[in-house]
């Protein structure tokens, strides 16, 4: 399947991206698969490499929960768990939206042909094919991405001052304070209406 690129002008293009990122949003999305699956209610998935135990089950649990659902779900999954959360969603219907944090990949992991197939899944990034290898930076630009698109926010735990507590913070400037969320936070964070975005915000531009 050919890849495809999305400019602002494209009708496919997110317009909560350009809202919520502006004017630190990427100027073209690289996608391989449905790009119809970016105007579903996405939920975002965040999962750090060091989490406690509790917070691996529950994200494996929910996870299931989606699946079973049929609740469209975007992250990168790129750590171990999220990796594993993948292969529970993959199990059922539901559409899936894979965001790398580096270039389209030159080969398709043989278990993402099915559901790329069957037009429910959509892997998408802000980085060119001359990408090849994700660092901290771009994949902080892509948790940024990935959180901009979405309708609502899950992450499995917040370490204060962390990577995904800033990102938190990030998603909070979206929908107003949250402060009570951040410093105890439920897994869920919900940016239910694109109401610009608070400076400073990394930038998400490759």
């Amino acid at each position: 399947m050919d890849s495809t690129i999305l400019a602002p002008d494209h009708p496919r293009w997110p317009a909560r991206l350009t809202v919520r990122l502006a004017p630190k949003a990427p100027r073209e999305l690289f996608a391989l698969g449905n790009p119809a699956l970016l105007a579903e209610p996405l939920t975002a998935l965040f999962c750090s490499t060091h989490c406690p135990g509790e917070a691996i089950l529950r994200a494996y649990d929910q996870a299931a929960h989606w699946r079973d659902t049929g609740r469209a779900v975007i992250g990168g999954f790129h750590s171990p768990m999220e990796q594993e959360c993948l292969r529970i969603l993959l199990r059922g219907p539901q559409p899936v939206v894979i965001c790398p944090a580096r270039g389209l990949p030159a080969r398709l992991d043989p278990v993402l042909c099915a559901p790329l197939a069957a037009g429910r899944l959509l892997v998408l990034t802000a980085f060119p094919a001359t990408v090849r290898r994700a660092t901290a930076t771009l994949a902080a630009r892509r948790n940024l991405l990935v959180a901009a698109l979405a309708s609502e926010v899950w992450i499995a735990h917040l370490t204060p001052g962390g990577r995904m507590a800033r990102l938190a913070a990030c998603v909070a400037a979206w929908t107003g304070p949250t402060e009570a969320a951040l410093t105890c936070p439920p897994p869920f964070l919900t940016p239910s209406s694109p109401t610009g975005s608070a400076s400073p915000l990394p930038d998400a531009r490759p």
